[in-house]
C-alpha cells in the first residue's frame, strides 16, 4: 500500500463537503488500506479521505486504547463509510484534540458526550451504534471534516488565532 501526503491548514481542500460514496469496491478499499498507512505512519487515531485530497465520505480510525503484554498497543482498526450523526446527547465532555491537518497544535474542544452512528464498513455492511468517549469525540472530530469544518473552527477567535500562529512559527523554524 501507500503512505499518501496529509493536507494541511490552511489548504483550501480542507474546507470541501465530502462526497457520498455510491459503491464499496476494491478500489475503495485500497484507498481505505493507503488511509490506515498513512494514518499509523503520521502517527495519528483518525483520518478523513479529505485529509488526503479525496472528498469522499470515509474515515479510518483505530484509537488503540489497549496494550498487550509488552506494553504495544493493540491495533483495532474501524472503517466508516457514509456515516451520519444521530441523537447526539445534550452532556456535553471536553477533550484535547489535536489534528493530523493542524501537526503539533492542541486544544480543549467541547463535544457531545455520547452520539448514534449508522454507517457501512469496507464490506458494505451497515452498522448503527451508540458512541461515547473517546470514540464519540473522534467520530465527531473526523465527520467534522467530512463537512469542511477542523477543529479549530471550534475555538474563539483568539486561541484560533495562537494555534495558527503557532503552526506559522513552526513552519517557518523548520524551513
Amino acid at each position: 500500500m501507500a503512505i499518501l501526503p496529509i493536507i494541511e491548514v490552511p489548504d483550501p481542500r480542507l474546507r470541501l463537503l465530502s462526497e457520498p460514496v455510491e459503491q464499496v469496491n476494491d478500489e475503495l478499499r485500497d484507498l481505505i488500506a493507503d488511509m490506515f498507512d498513512t494514518m499509523y505512519d503520521a502517527p495519528g487515531i483518525g483520518l478523513a479521505a479529505i485529509q488526503v485530497g479525496i472528498p469522499k465520505r470515509v474515515i479510518v480510525m483505530d484509537l488503540q486504547e489497549e496494550e498487550d503484554e509488552e506494553g504495544k498497543p493493540i491495533r483495532a482498526p474501524r472503517v466508516f463509510i457514509n456515516p451520519e450523526i444521530f441523537d447526539p446527547a445534550e452532556e456535553q465532555s471536553v477533550y484535547t484534540e489535536g489534528c493530523l491537518s493542524i501537526p503539533e497544535q492542541f486544544a480543549d474542544v467541547e463535544r457531545p458526550a455520547r452520539c448514534r452512528v449508522k454507517w457501512l464498513d469496507e464490506q458494505g455492511a451497515a452498522h448503527d451504534e451508540i458512541f461515547e468517549g473517546l470514540l464519540a469525540t473522534c467520530i465527531q472530530h473526523e465527520m467534522d471534516h467530512l463537512e469542511g469544518i477542523v477543529f479549530i473552527d471550534h475555538l474563539s477567535r483568539l486561541k484560533r488565532d495562537m494555534i495558527l500562529k503557532k503552526l506559522a512559527k513552526a513552519r517557518k523554524a523548520a524551513a
